[in-house]
C-alpha cells in the first residue's frame, strides 16, 4: 500500500465515513490533499461547509493522525491537508528506493488473464505511420495491464487471406520484375499492392482475374497458392523485424489462413441456428433487431469476408485461455463491426467479456493516408527520417564520442519519438504526424523527457562520492518545489492504476511530462551541487527517487532510457 493510500484510509476511518473522494489541489498552497464534503454532509444533514470544519476539528483531537499534518484547513465546502514534508519524503522515498524498478505496480488484477490482441496487420501490405499508432496503443495497454497485477496476454491477429493478397499477387505477376528489385520484400509488396489498387479502380473488368486468383488461394491449390505462402514469408520476416526494433513482443500470432476452416464450418452451425440467413445468394447475419444492421458474412461468390476468420478466432481465444475479458484494439472505422461480432457470439452462447478498444487517424500535415493510393509514409521512411535528423543533432553535441555511441542515442530516441507521439494524444483524437515537432528538445516531446532523465543522471554522476546510504535528514526538504515533487512521486502509483482502469496512456504521459517539467523547474530554481553537505545529500535522494520515477513510467509506455545524450 501506498503513502498516500495509506494516509487516506486513515482518514476516512478516523471520520467513520465511507467512500469519501479525495482529490489533489492545483497549488501547494493549498495544501497536497483535500476532501470535498457534499455528499457526506447530505447524509448528515448539514451544510459542507459545517462539515468540513466539524472533521478538521475531529482530525485535530486525534494526536496519532494530526502528526502527519502541518496544518488540516476547512476551506469552503472542502477539508484542506498540508502534509508535513519530512513525513512526505521520509515515507515516499524510502518506498522507491526499496522497491526500484516495482515502484508503482500493483496485484490489482490477482492474475486474471487478460487478452489483447493488437498490431493487426495485413501481410502484402506496408507498414505505415497508422499501423504504428496500433501497436504503440497496444503496447502500452498491455504493460499497463501487466503494471496492474493482470496476467496480460498480447497477441497479433494476421490477415494474411484476403481479397488484398489476391490483388497483390494478381498485379505481382503481371510485373514479375518487382521480385528481382534488392528492396526489402516486405517493404515492396505494400507498393504492389497500392499499385493494383490503382489500376483495379480504372480498369474493374480487371476484378474477375483477381477473384479467382482468391479462389484459387482459399482452395489451397495451384501456382497462385504458391506464391501466396512465399509473399506470406516475406511480410511476416518484415512484421518481425519491426516488431523487435520497437520491443514489442506477442505470446501467440494467429493468422486468418489458419482459422478460416473452422469459422466456414461455423458458418453452417449459425446457418442451421438461424443465427445467419441466405441472402441473394450470400449469407449474412440479419442484427437489425439489435439496431446493428446487416453483417455480411459470405459474398456471393462463395469465397468469406473478414466475420469468418473473427468468429472462429474469438472461439480459439476462448478455448485456449482461461479469459476474463478479450480486448481487440482496432481503428475506430470498425466499431460497428466490433458490436456485430460481439452480437453474434451472444448469440451462440459466448457470455465472456469483449472489449473494441478503437482509436482515430493518423493523418500527415498534408492529409489523410491511404495504402490503396499508397498516400503514406512507411514505417521505414519515418524511421530513417527521424534517425538521420538525430544522428548529425547528437553528433554535433558530442564530437569526441564513438560512431556506436552516437548510434545507441539515435535509435532510443528514434523509437521513443514515434511510439511517443501516438500515446501523447487519446485514442479518441486525430494525430496530425509532425516530425519536426516531434524532434523538439523544449516541448510535450520524447525528447524532452529523456533529455530531463539524462540530466538528472548527469547530476547524480557528478555527485557520485556522496553516499546516499545511512541517515538522511529530510526535515531539510522545505522549498515549495521540493513539496510539489514528493507529492507528484507520491500520486505516481495512482496514475498507473487510472491510466489502465481508463485504457488511456495519455494519462501516464501528461504525468511524466509534467513531473520532467517540475524537476528541471527544481534544477534551475534550487542549488543542489553547491549546497550544503546535509542539504546535498537529502537533495540527490530526491532527485535519484524522481529519476527512478521517471524510468518506471517511461518503461510503462515502452520506452527506454538514456543516461547520456
Amino acid at each position: 500500500m501506498t503513502f498516500l493510500e495509506s494516509l487516506k484510509n486513515k482518514i476516512t476511518s478516523q471520520l467513520g465515513a465511507s467512500a469519501l473522494v479525495f482529490s489533489y489541489p492545483p497549488s501547494s498552497d493549498l495544501g497536497e490533499l483535500s476532501l470535498a464534503c457534499f455528499e457526506p454532509a447530505k447524509k448528515e444533514n448539514i451544510s459542507p461547509v459545517e462539515l468540513a470544519k466539524k472533521w478538521a476539528e475531529t482530525i485535530k483531537q486525534n494526536q496519532e493522525l494530526a502528526a502527519y499534518f502541518s496544518e488540516v484547513r476547512p476551506v469552503g465546502p472542502y477539508l484542506n491537508f498540508f502534509i508535513l514534508p519530512k513525513l512526505l519524503a521520509t515515507e515516499v522515498i524510502a518506498q522507491i528506493k526499496k522497491e526500484k524498478d516495482n515502484y508503482g505496480r500493483n496485484n490489482n488484477g490477482r492474475q486474471q488473464q487478460i487478452m489483447i490482441e493488437y498490431s493487426n496487420g495485413n501481410t502484402h501490405k506496408e507498414y505505415h505511420v497508422g499501423h504504428l499508432r496500433n501497436i504503440a496503443y497496444g503496447d502500452a495497454i498491455n504493460r499497463l495491464l501487466s503494471a496492474n497485477g493482470f496476467k496480460s496476454i498480447p497477441v497479433s491477429y494476421i490477415n494474411d487471406f484476403g481479397i488484398h493478397v489476391a490483388k497483390t499477387i494478381w498485379n505481382l505477376k503481371k510485373n514479375p520484375e518487382y521480385t528481382n528489385q534488392n528492396e526489402a520484400k516486405g517493404w515492396l509488396l505494400g507498393k504492389c499492392y497500392a499499385e493494383a489498387s490503382q489500376k483495379l479502380t480504372d480498369r474493374p473488368e480487371y476484378k474477375l482475374e483477381v477473384a479467382k486468383i482468391m479462389q484459387e488461394i482459399e482452395s489451397r491449390s495451384g501456382d497462385n497458392y504458391a506464391l501466396w505462402k512465399e509473399t506470406r514469408n516475406w511480410s511476416i520476416d518484415y512484421f518481425a523485424s519491426i516488431y523487435k526494433e520497437l520491443d514489442v513482443k506477442f505470446e501467440k500470432t494467429f493468422y486468418e489462413s489458419e482459422v478460416i476452416a473452422e469459422g466456414l464450418e461455423m458458418v453452417n452451425t449459425m446457418l442451421a441456428k438461424n443465427i445467419l440467413v441466405k441472402s441473394e445468394g450470400a449469407i449474412i447475419a440479419n442484427l437489425e433487431k439489435y439496431d446493428l444492421g446487416v453483417l455480411p458474412i459470405i459474398r456471393s461468390d462463395g469465397t468469406a469476408l473478414y466475420p469468418v476468420a473473427d468468429l472462429a478466432l474469438a472461439v480459439n481465444k476462448f478455448s485456449l485461455y482461461n479469459l476474463v475479458e478479450s480486448i481487440y484494439v482496432v481503428d475506430v472505422r470498425q466499431s460497428l463491426h466490433f458490436k456485430q461480432l460481439f452480437k453474434v457470439l451472444e448469440l451462440l452462447g459466448y457470455q465472456q467479456r469483449l472489449t473494441h478498444l478503437p482509436y482515430d487517424f493518423v493523418t500527415l500535415p498534408g492529409g489523410m493516408m491511404s495504402s490503396r493510393t499508397g498516400n503514406v509514409i512507411t514505417y521505414e521512411e519515418l524511421k530513417t527520417k527521424i534517425r538521420t535528423r538525430l544522428l548529425a543533432e547528437t553528433r554535433s553535441k558530442h564530437e569526441d564520442w564513438s560512431d556506436e555511441q552516437v548510434a545507441k542515442v539515435a535509435d532510443v530516441l528514434t523509437i521513443g519519438i514515434i511510439k511517443f507521439e501516438m500515446l501523447k494524444v487519446s485514442a479518441d483524437k486525430i494525430i496530425t504526424f509532425n516530425i519536426e515537432e516531434s524532434l523538439k528538445f523544449d516541448g510535450y516531446t520524447a525528447c524532452y523527457l529523456e533529455y530531463s532523465y539524462a540530466r538528472l543522471q548527469s547530476i547524480l554522476r557528478k555527485e557520485s562520492g556522496v553516499s546516499l546510504l545511512g541517515k538522511i535528514d529530510f526535515s531539510l526538504l522545505t522549498e515549495k518545489k521540493e513539496v510539489e515533487l514528493l507529492i507528484k512521486i507520491a500520486k505516481y502509483p495512482e496514475l498507473i492504476i487510472l491510466a489502465s482502469a481508463k485504457r488511456n496512456p495519455s494519462e501516464l504521459t501528461k504525468y511524466l511530462f509534467e513531473l520532467a517539467q517540475l524537476s528541471n523547474d527544481y534544477y534551475h530554481a534550487v542549488n543542489i551541487l553547491k549546497a550544503d553537505k546535509k542539504i546535498k545529500k537529502v537533495r540527490l535522494a530526491l532527485i535519484k527517487a524522481v529519476s527512478q520515477v521517471l524510468k518506471n513510467g517511461l518503461d510503462v509506455i515502452g520506452l527506454d532510457t538514456l543516461d547520456e545524450m
